[in-house]
């Protein structure tokens, strides 16, 4: 639970994006476009629905639009954008389209119901989606080169969910079983995105030449992912929510106990790994970026790769053994990397693990607790943040703190920017410091609630220690204020669980992935390899 290890992260099976297509695959979900009223230019309005075949049917409703380019950008100050969807409970009906006509292009600034689970908004990689829209106008595929450079046709700039903006809150949904696991409703339209983005160019190439037109080759448009550019608004989330995080890391750590603790590797498995591992290592060889740290820790990780290529597997406890020779041999990103591959071909064993990534986040205070009991948890479980030495300027120098316009989250410098007035409880090593210091002079058999009558301003971190006693990987053992912080840590560790790859960072503070690249079409969901595309390599 150290930033620089989560910063190292990379998807695994059990990451959001694989489980859902897992199980699309599983319960032969249907994919369809029942409206796709767009014009030559690839405006207007288009459907597509994902009938689960239980009874449950999601309709993700698309808005296409000409974008002036001087009205053009990413930034979350954005008031216009190419495209702009929401996922509906259910079939929209004419009524419903009129509506959401009226309030979805207008994202933050529109107003939603409860038949809405989720709001988007993307942009076109203009370079590559006129580039493939010509190439297919006049009969010829576009050049794989290019594909590759870029990866999708749009990116996202925001996905919301879970009660904002009026739209229908988690606890609507949380037992259905097809959108019970976490960002569900999100990485559900994510995938409808991508069918569409797929869609609209192969019809504006149609459009501007009938006869010469060719389709885009199967290969190429499975390798076409949704682009998304990630910042600082995401990263308070694994702050905010330990008792969700604590789930998604114990999974994760359950399943490598699991894979560590079989006996021997049967051939089928063996074969597996080694065909898995080549394929990774032409991923890592394709992956390429213009951020020095980054570029340097890919470099470092194709070394790796060829060592892990060269290493012979033990007969007795093998994945055990080669786990303990990469924590030894290889860098963060390779030991990384390395249990993605070696939970990858061990579905049998451990994919029903998410099913417990889901989390009640409900943490009430134990008012009866004694404050000599609460000690002696700080104690247990905050020694890392105790040790840490608050009267040194550097490691109290950033606050987390929203900003007055959008209330995002900024990060900024405590003791040259203004926003103090502002901070957010992210502070937590801090906080725990000053708690212990109280404590320290108060009466250990005093009760919490007693504490609390006079204290009540560390109500919030005092609930916090109560809840992450109980669960090993709910906090994040490192200084979030302090000098050294790298946000893109926090981020990435939150992608990787989403399934994300091709981290681009373009700072410390944010960075570009591809979304579902790889990851079968819809009219693939049924095959009975759907769910093999953990790290996809560019098409021949």
């Amino acid at each position: 639970m150290r930033l620089e290890r989560m910063g190292s992260f990379f998807p695994t099976r059990l990451s959001f994006m694989r489980t859902l297509i897992r199980r699309m695959n599983i319960e032969k979900w249907a994919i369809s476009a029942p409206r796709f009223d767009l014009d030559d230019d690839g405006y207007g309005v288009a459907v597509y629905e994902a009938d689960t075949g239980a009874g449950e049917v999601y309709s993700l409703v698309c808005f296409s639009q000409y974008l002036d380019p001087e009205r053009r950008t990413d930034r979350v100050i954005a008031e216009e954008w190419d495209a702009t969807f929401t996922l509906f409970d259910g079939r929209p009906g004419e009524g419903d389209i009129r509506r959401l006509a009226e309030t979805v292009p207008k994202q933050e600034a529109g107003r939603l119901s409860a038949s809405e689970l989720c709001l988007a908004r993307a942009n076109k990689s203009l370079r590559l989606f006129e580039h493939i829209a010509s190439r297919l106008a006049s009969g010829r595929q576009p050049d794989v080169a290019a594909v590759n450079d870029v990866g999708y046709l749009m990116r996202t700039t925001a996905v919301y969910g879970s009660g904002k903006f009026g739209m229908a809150d988690r606890d609507k949904y949380a037992e259905r079983p097809a959108l019970s696991g976490p960002f569900t409703v999100e990485m559900l339209s994510v995938y409808l995105i991508r069918c569409f983005t797929l869609d609209l160019v192969e019809h504006v190439a149609r459009r501007r030449d009938p006869d010469a037109f060719v389709p885009l080759k199967p290969a190429l448009k499975r390798f076409l992912g949704i682009g998304n550019a990630t910042g600082l608004g995401m990263a308070p989330f694994l702050m905010g929510h330990p008792i969700l995080i604590n789930n998604w890391i114990a999974a994760r750590e359950e399943a490598l106990a699991r894979v560590r603790s079989l006996a021997r590797a049967d051939a089928g498995t063996t074969a597996r790994f080694t065909e898995l591992l080549t394929r990774t290592q032409q991923h890592v060889a394709e992956w390429n970026v213009a951020d020095e740290r980054q570029m340097t820790r890919i470099l470092r990780l194709r070394e790796d790769l060829v060592a892990v290529a060269e290493h012979a597997l033990a007969d007795d406890h093998p994945w055990d053994a080669l786990y303990v020779w990469a924590e030894a041999a290889l860098s963060l990103e390779g030991q990384e990397i390395v249990i993605s591959l070696m939970l990858e071909p061990q579905g049998a064993l451990i994919d029903d693990l998410a099913d417990r990534m889901a989390a009640d986040e409900t943490a009430p205070i134990d008012p009866a607790m004694t404050l000599g009991d609460l000690r002696a948890a700080i104690a247990k479980h905050y020694a890392w943040a105790l040790d840490i030495d608050f009267s040194n300027p550097f490691n109290d120098q950033k606050i987390w703190y929203a900003s007055e316009k959008k209330n995002e989250p900024r990060l900024g410098d405590r003791y040259n920017e203004p926003g103090i007035e502002h901070e957010m409880p992210f502070a937590i090593a801090r906080d725990v410091q000053a708690l212990d210091g109280l404590l320290a002079d108060a009466p250990a058999e005093d009760r919490v609630a007693d504490f609390l009558e006079t204290q009540p301003d560390y109500r919030y971190i005092l609930r916090r220690v109560q809840t992450t006693a109980r669960l090993p990987y709910a906090e994040i053992r490192s200084n979030l204020i302090g000098g050294d912080c790298l946000p893109i840590d926090l981020l990435r560790c939150k992608l990787s669980f989403f399934g994300a790859d091709k981290y681009d960072p373009r700072s410390d503070r944010w960075t570009r992935i591809t979304m579902y690249q790889g990851a079968p079409l819809a009219t693939e969901l049924h095959d009975p390899d759907a769910d093999d595309w953990l790290f996809p390599v560019m098409p021949c």
